[in-house]
């Protein structure tokens, strides 16, 4: 059995490793490819349905992508964008007040970390502390809640979506273009819940979170998406 470091040797460093560093590009990729899966999916099998010929399905596939991802980067982009505004103007606030109420908002940070547990004395000690290395930043992070992990990246995520959901839309893309004929429904179907599967089980690795439960769940929605589609694409298809 290997030995553990010794904890008095000066070379040994205690390094954690947390996965809450990847929420801001984890989230949009995550939902990019997820959605470019299940969209596309739900798309080809609609329109393969309907009894439309392969061309179309490859078609209507194809248009599927450009639109879903071109849409998935616009809304990640503006989204975020948003929410980097909010954030910008917290923070305009909270320099306008340590300018014009110091005081006052070193008796706020105190009470924040007394709140917290520490003693008034080491409460106030902290907060003056902090408040001499930067006032800002410490309110920002504990009485704001901001911190560089979760700060609004408009660019990494519209980049994130948009390319994670081109990535999932083509799976049932190639699929349907190898699947034989009169089979695309079934074949696109099965190697979708396949890949969202698996997506589900990345994601969770990624997270490090439960790979059976993330992959069951994504697999569930996908089966109730693909058979609303499909149910639609038959009954408009039959009426056309």
């Amino acid at each position: 059995m290997a030995e553990s470091p010794p904890h008095s040797d000066d070379s040994y460093i205690h390094v954690e490793h947390h996965y809450f560093q990847r929420v801001g590009w984890l989230r949009a990729a995550v939902l990019g490819a997820n959605d470019g899966i299940l969209s596309t999916a739900g798309l080809v099998i609609g329109v393969a349905s309907a009894e439309a010929s392969t061309g179309a399905i490859l078609t209507a596939g194809l248009a599927g992508l450009v639109a879903g991802a071109m849409s998935m980067a616009a809304g990640e982009y503006v989204s975020v964008s948003s929410q980097a505004d909010l954030e910008k103007a917290d923070l305009d606030i909270e320099r306008a007040a340590l300018k014009s109420h110091p005081e006052a908002e070193l008796e706020e940070l105190t009470d924040i970390y007394m709140k917290r547990g520490l003693n008034p004395e080491t409460a106030r000690e902290v907060a003056r502390q902090l408040t001499e290395h930067d006032a800002l930043e410490a309110h920002a992070r504990d009485e704001l809640g901001m911190s560089d992990a979760v700060a609004a990246r408009p660019v990494q995520a519209a980049f994130s979506s948009a390319a994670s959901f081109t990535v999932g839309a083509v799976l049932p893309i190639l699929a349907a273009l190898i699947a034989p004929a009169g089979q695309i429904t079934p074949v696109v179907a099965v190697i979708s819940l396949i890949s969202l599967a698996i997506l589900g089980a990345l994601s969770a690795r990624a997270g490090g979170a439960s790979k059976l439960k993330a992959a069951s769940r994504v697999v569930f929605w996908g089966v109730a998406a693909m058979v609303v589609t499909g149910i639609i694409g038959h009954l408009f298809g039959t009426v056309v």
